[in-house]
Parts: C-alpha cells; structure tokens; sequence
C-alpha cells in the first residue's frame, strides 16, 4: 500500500490518479483506510483526491473545496465519489453534492459511519459525554486536539473544554496496540476514562464496496 505520512495528510491531503475510471474525493483523515481497502478489494477502477484532513477543526472551508475538487476533475472521470459525511457542515455539503450530482457517504461524521449509522444512532443517546477518536485522530491527537484548543500552551484548559465529557472512545480501524497505548495516553491528558471499541471500516467499507 503507498505509504505516506500522516502530516502530509493534515496540511496538504493526497492524490493518486492512475487514470481509472471512478474517483473518491475524499477527507485526508481517510486516506489510509481507504487505500486499504483498495488493496484488499483490487478497487483498481477508483482513483483517490484527498483534501487536508485540518480541515476537520475548520469545517466551514468543506463544502467549497469539494466542489472545486468536483469542478476540476469532473470531465476526466464516469463517476465521482464524495468520502466525506456532513462533517460539521450544517447540510451544505450534501445540498451542494446534490446540486453537482455527485453523491456522499451518509451519516453526520466519521464515528458515526465507522461506527456504523445504525449502531451509532442507537448509542449516540446515551454517549453525549463520550469524545471519540479514530485511529487517524490519535496519531494526530496534537494537530486536531491538543494544539487548536490552545491545551499546549494553556493546559489549565482543559477542565472548561473536556468538564462536561466523560469518557474518550477510540473507535479502533485497526489492531494496533501501539495504538491503543497511545489512546489511553490521550484519555488521561484529557482527564477521561477510556473506551475501546474496534470498527473496523464500518459503513465506509459498505459504501465503497457499491461504487
């Protein structure tokens, strides 16, 4: 599978076109469980156009990069994917799919469709204290938590922002224990008890799997 670097993913995102005849525009935060389940899959009719996965803590700036992701590629591909849920954008990004007829994984956010929407609008009622992360936000805890919280240089912080959550879930794509340590580590910074539950792919795997 193309390795790359996780940085690389916040701040730039990533494209690998191959000229086949799908394209998945997709959240940076994506990429490697993506590629993943190209590989297993042999999905070699889809290419992939990530977007910067900081964008996740700014999802105002979404919407119009999708579509401009749309607008450039549109003529060099029969179908376009949109790898994102409505990620923080209020129902814009699903208006504008619909406006530019291309279609979107369903669900309000990533932890729902790793989760699995169904699963997850079950439990969502009963984990409104819960913080989750994915496999992608523990790697990157410092970029997407700690840093544009201001936790790095105002640690007295926390308590205002995490006071009201009780638990940290990390919904596991992977068995990585490396992880799994480094999760826990994440729910002590914060002060929150811990939670492990492997996903797997979930509903984004299920999707693809009908594109």
């Amino acid at each position: 599978m193309m390795q790359i670097e996780d940085d690389v993913l916040t701040q730039s995102g990533l494209t690998q076109h191959n000229g086949a005849r799908s394209l998945i525009i997709a959240c940076g935060a994506l990429a490697r469980e993506i590629l993943a389940l190209k590989d297993m899959n042999g999905w070699d009719h889809m290419d992939l156009t990530c977007l910067p996965a900081i964008y996740h803590v700014y999802p105002d700036k979404i919407t119009d990069a999708v579509e401009q992701a749309v607008l450039k590629h549109q003529a060099d591909y029969s179908q376009i994917f949109i790898a994102y849920a409505d990620c923080g954008t209020g129902g814009l990004l699903a208006a504008k799919c619909a406006e530019l007829g291309v279609e979107l994984i369903e669900g309000p956010h990533c932890y729902s469709f790793f989760e699995g929407n169904a699963a997850f609008s079950k439990i969502s009622e009963d984990e409104f204290t819960a913080f989750y992360l994915t496999d992608f936000l523990v790697r990157q805890f410092e970029a997407f938590v700690i840093k544009p919280m201001g936790l790095d240089r105002h640690p007295e912080l926390r308590d205002m922002y995490f006071g009201n959550y009780e638990k940290l879930v990390y919904q596991a794509q992977t068995e990585d224990p490396a992880l799994t340590k480094k999760a826990k580590a994440c729910a002590a910074q914060l002060g929150l008890k811990f939670e492990r539950r492997f996903t797997g792919y979930g509903d984004l795997k299920t999707t693809l799997a009908q594109v």
